[in-house]
């Protein structure tokens, strides 16, 4: 029979598959007091404080709800780019359209010039 983990061996568990080799992890809060590799209580290879990376520490409603509303900003902002991404390429294939009938009509116009010279000459 297995047996559930704590939460701090859970977390022991993730730190050790993160970082196996204990590395202090730049910007991460080191506990107050604590070597540079630990925090009190904790074994070494644990380079930050449970709920250090936790985004549900400090849960409020007011954030998450700001959060959502700057996602929908940028989730707006993202289709606006789209729908001009769409349109530059609709442009463009309408340009290479227009760029292929008239060489083709050039062409067509060169190849019946040099028919009717040539039967002039004749």
């Amino acid at each position: 029979m297995s047996r559930e983990f704590t939460p701090a061996e859970a977390m022991e568990f993730f730190q050790k598959m993160w970082n196996p080799l204990g590395m202090p992890i730049p910007g991460m809060p080191a506990a107050a007091g604590a070597a540079p590799n630990a925090a009190p209580g904790m074994p070494p290879f644990m380079p930050f404080p449970p709920n250090a990376m936790n985004p549900f520490a400090t849960f409020d409603p007011a954030e998450v709800e700001k959060k959502i509303g700057e996602f929908k900003a940028i989730e707006t902002w993202l289709h606006m780019q789209i729908g001009m991404l769409q349109m530059t390429i609709k442009t463009l294939e309408m340009q290479k359209a227009s760029l292929e009938a008239l060489r083709a009509q050039s062409q067509s116009a060169s190849a019946t010039a040099h028919r009717t010279s040539a039967k002039r000459k004749k």
